[in-house]
């Protein structure tokens, strides 16, 4: 379950091939859970536990670190080092073969908070250090968690801004949506349901296909959307035609 976990937050959040790799890489020493963490600026869920497990036959030493995120039409990237807004508790451990370490992260930050906002915990391996006299390789693996901090002011509005068809060599013909969110927190694309249908130029129906959330988070990821931005998402679906109209729809559900 832990292996499927990691790798689906790899496929999910889109950001880039690099993160896919760190999972992958990171799941020969150690696993992690959750890989996404939902905290409130205020009251009961301002907290939550982090569980790293050292699946490793060697003592694991590791530790966490946090920084922002900054979210474009492409997905998210980091944005620079946490300036405070998070304690993690213990910061750094060293895990035993086989055992598992909580660690604790807290949102400190603005109880008011008006915007949403981001970051990624960094769980890395640190270097061991060696007798004297003996050397070796050390390949040191990093596992990066999304936790969002919601906005305390008001929740997310996701809507379809615009649609396009674009040309893969494998897949062929297929959907593009932009998801755009004018609301002040954070949302999930795969929280709501998406209906695609495709008319060719006489108006004639030729495709129609809704998607769940489950099958939005299998096949897409969790589509986060960043509060006030928009995000260029391609759709994991083969169309008949490069020609005619495609519109989207998307049914936000319950929030």
């Amino acid at each position: 379950m832990r292996n499927r976990t990691a790798d689906f937050f790899a496929r999910a959040f889109s950001i880039g091939i690099l993160l896919a790799a760190a999972v992958c890489s990171a799941a020969q020493a150690m696993t992690v859970e959750p890989v996404i963490v939902d905290l409130k600026p205020n009251g009961d869920k301002m907290s939550a536990t982090i569980s790293v497990q050292n699946t490793a036959t060697t003592p694991l030493p590791v530790e966490l670190t946090a920084q922002t995120l900054k979210f474009t039409e492409d997905g998210a990237a980091p944005d620079g080092p946490d300036p405070g807004d998070l304690v993690i508790f213990p910061p750094q451990a060293l895990i035993q073969p086989g055992q598992t370490q909580a660690f604790r992260i807290q949102w400190v930050g603005d109880p008011e908070l008006k915007e949403s906002k981001s970051y990624y915990v960094t769980v890395a391996q640190l270097p061991v250090k060696l007798p004297k006299g003996q050397s070796a390789i050390q390949i040191l693996y990093n596992f990066q968690v999304l936790v969002n901090v919601a906005s305390s002011t008001g929740s997310p509005a996701l809507s379809i801004a615009k649609t396009a068809i674009t040309q893969d060599k494998k897949k062929g013909s297929i959907p593009i949506i932009w998801v755009q969110n004018t609301g002040p927190s954070y949302g999930y694309l795969s929280r709501g349901t998406l209906r695609i249908s495709q008319t060719d130029a006489s108006g004639k129906s030729v495709f129609d296909k809704q998607l769940s959330p489950q099958e939005i988070q299998q096949t897409i990821g969790f589509g986060v959307i960043g509060p006030n931005t928009t995000r260029k998402i391609s759709l994991p679906l083969t169309l008949p035609s490069a020609q005619g109209v495609v519109k989207v729809q998307f049914d936000a559900g319950n929030p």
